[in-house]
């Protein structure tokens, strides 16, 4: 993992982490549940975009997947990836922790 160069989107990046982790266990599951693509769609397009500013590309890209399975109505395949996309903000959070960026 690398930190972004920009100082004031490093500054950022803690609470930006700390609040996908807390939407996506708020409300990703919820929104498959329901089929609620047009939700879903705008939950991934907002990942997606704001993920590529924060320099992270690989969930980024996950959301751009995830739009696509929205889209789709594939409730199945959008309901695998919310593990993984969780998974990568916790990764970057504990890198956070060991460079001690946040306690």
């Amino acid at each position: 993992m690398k930190l972004p160069d920009d100082p004031f989107i490093l500054e950022l990046l803690p609470e930006f982490v700390d609040t996908w982790i807390a939407d996506i266990d708020e409300q990703y599951s919820k929104l498959v549940d329901e089929k609620n693509s047009q939700d879903l769609y705008r939950l991934a397009h907002t990942l997606k975009g704001s993920c590529f500013q924060f320099g992270l590309d690989d969930i980024a890209n996950l959301g751009i997947e995830l739009m696509g399975y929205a889209k789709e109505g594939n409730w199945d395949k959008a309901l695998s990836l919310k593990e993984p996309i969780r998974n990568l903000f916790v990764e970057m959070r504990n890198f956070l922790v060991e460079k001690g960026i946040v306690q």
